[in-house]
């Protein structure tokens, strides 16, 4: 997954549960500006705050190693 990806998700997923970006933005305390950064794919978002947004819309994010099952 990459930041436009990622930010698709969350705008889709504001979309369905039929939030604007104001009122998203309000519910996890970050600004409008940064919602819709991280919805354009903006890849310089800082990680903390994308995953704040995700977790309130209920979205779970996870990350796995390319090189297989840890030593």
């Amino acid at each position: 997954m990459d930041s436009k990806s990622f930010g698709l998700m969350i705008r889709q997923e504001r979309k369905i549960q039929k939030l604007t970006q104001e009122q998203l933005a309000g519910l996890t305390g970050v600004g409008v500006r940064f919602v819709r950064e991280l919805e354009a794919g903006k890849a310089s978002c800082q990680i903390g705050r994308a995953l704040q947004v995700a977790a309130a819309l209920g979205l779970g994010v996870s990350v796995a190693s390319r090189r297989g099952s840890a030593p």
